[in-house]
């Protein structure tokens, strides 16, 4: 495996857990960090040192650490406005840009990240881990087995109380306050629907066509503000529906339900299911349901928690001998950096690529403009019409 300097740009609560899915790799050299703020960029400075690493660079400006540091690539985990700006630097100057997950802002800047990779080809990625969950796994092996038939609906979700994160942001620094007090979107769509895209070969012989979405009223925050004596929102409106429910329709006829879930007592849930003429896989239950599995009428309690033994029988080849242990998000971190280094090494496309990326995060720009207008939204086609000869050869 070739050796790759490492610049990490970012250094709030996501790059810890990009830092540990890095670290044990002898291959990869941590050369610099980057934050606005100087104590992150001290902190994470010497957290590395302390690991028996030598001490990177600091830098408070991304553009001074990619042309002083000269890494191979540049991990991105800043607030979600940035990615592409520093995407669109790397990749000029032929830095592998790896940037986490958020919503677009724009279209145009989708397409300028476009045009910037099919002008240098510098490989760009989404560190999108959801793809890599055990379940979204299996879930696409049996679709490409045949087990679940042809697929016609799929549904996914962000259902996370994130009310405490979002309502202390000024005092933590954090960025998800003001987009909540300035934008009405479905502003975190890609851990729902990159598994999803992967399953229905989106950009790879389908893709979307239009999105809808509706929102609910915006009282969560208000509430949690108020009763938590949170001073500095009293009288703040925010623009953020509570719930965002968005529906897609594909090419292929498929459709996708998603839901943004945020400003509400509740559990965590990803919502994620998958369903064709054969059967269908449900997250959140931890089941699976097959035809030939089953017959005559059964209740979702009768299969609810089978997981484990479609796991015995269909795991998906990445997860065969695959122990996690400690490691972020399930395991799921280290797994994605798994598969970026295989591609890089031999010289494959990105498992997430630059229409992946786009086409994900252009699901914010939609959402926000169709709660604005009342109506559908067409999506981009950001291949140029290559979606018809494109093939999926993610986790392959």
């Amino acid at each position: 495996m070739k050796n790759y300097k490492i610049a990490i740009i970012g250094l709030g609560l996501r790059s810890a857990g990009l830092y540990n899915a890095l670290k044990r790799r002898e291959y990869v050299d941590i050369v610099s960090v980057c934050d606005v703020y100087e104590d992150r960029c001290e902190a994470m400075a010497k957290r590395i040192e302390d690991d028996g690493r030598h001490r990177p660079l600091t830098f408070t400006d991304y553009k001074k650490c990619i042309d002083d540091s000269h890494p191979d690539m540049v991990v991105i985990s800043t607030s979600w406005l940035p990615h592409i700006e520093i995407c669109m630097y790397a990749m000029e100057r032929g830095v592998i840009a790896a940037s986490e997950v958020g919503g677009a802002y724009s279209i145009e800047s989708l397409w300028e990240l476009i045009r910037c990779y099919e002008r240098t080809h510098t490989p760009v990625t989404m560190l999108e881990n959801a793809c890599y969950h055990r379940i979204k796994l299996l879930a696409l092996n049996m679709r490409r087995m045949g087990l679940l038939g042809e697929m016609v609906h799929c549904e996914g979700a962000y259902r996370h109380d994130m009310r405490e994160e979002i309502c202390t942001g000024w005092r933590k620094r954090h960025y998800r306050l003001d987009q909540y007090i300035h934008r009405n979107t479905d502003n975190y769509p890609t851990h729902d629907i990159g598994p999803i895209a992967k399953l229905l070969d989106i950009n790879c012989g389908n893709r979307f066509l239009s999105l809808i979405s509706v929102g609910s009223k915006s009282v969560g925050l208000s509430h949690y503000a108020k009763e938590n004596g949170i001073d500095e929102l009293d009288g703040m409106k925010f623009m953020q529906s509570d719930v965002v429910s968005t529906l897609i329709k594909c090419q292929n006829g498929e459709t996708v339900s998603l839901t943004l879930d945020t400003c509400l007592p509740r559990y965590y849930a990803r919502g994620f299911i998958a369903q064709g003429t054969r059967g269908l896989i449900s997250e959140d239950t931890n089941c699976v349901y097959l035809d030939s599995d089953n017959k005559g009428h059964k209740m979702w309690d009768e299969v609810s928690g089978n997981i484990n033994l479609y796991y015995g029988k269909y795991e998906h080849p990445l997860w065969v001998d695959y122990h996690p242990g400690k490691e972020g998000h399930g395991g799921i971190d280290s797994l994605q950096f798994d598969d970026l280094f295989r591609a890089l090494e031999y010289g494959e496309d990105m498992p997430i690529d630059v229409y992946d990326m786009a086409t994900w995060m252009s699901i914010s720009v939609l959402s926000e403009q169709s709660m604005a207008t009342g109506g559908a939204i067409p999506f981009p086609d950001f291949t140029n019409g290559n979606w018809i000869y494109r093939k999926n050869n993610f986790a392959k």
